[in-house]
């Protein structure tokens, strides 16, 4: 339970960290970065998962690059639905998503990962 929760933090830091970078990307505070969060991760485990299996094949033929558009399609579908957070276009959600997977991926190197090395 404990690293879900740390998951959470890192997954609204990440956001705001989004936000300071990415023009059109915008989170009003901390809170609304927490529900933010939640959300998306809701959106992704949900419609972001159907619309990655039904899509699979268009995936395969650009190499990986359409499931950028998914997550920033869930990003901006996200948006809709939380109060304080807002992408403003589609370019803004493009960007947004490649940042927000970069520092997400880092903030979660630089924590420990929970499992302790054999002795």
């Amino acid at each position: 339970m404990g690293r879900l929760m740390l998951n959470w933090l890192v997954s609204a830091v990440s956001l705001l960290i989004v936000a300071h970078l990415v023009p059109g990307f915008v989170v009003d505070g901390f809170f609304t970065a927490l529900i933010a969060a939640l959300v998306i991760g809701l959106v992704n485990a949900t419609l972001g998962l159907v619309l990655k299996v039904l899509t699979f094949p268009l995936t395969i033929v650009t190499l990986g690059i359409f499931w950028w558009v998914i997550n920033a399609t869930m990003l901006w579908f996200a948006s809709a639905f939380v109060p304080g957070f807002a992408v403003h276009g589609f370019f803004a959600a493009f960007f947004g998503a490649i940042v927000l997977a970069l520092v997400n991926m880092g903030l979660r190197w630089i924590l420990p990962s929970g499992e302790e090395a054999p002795r």
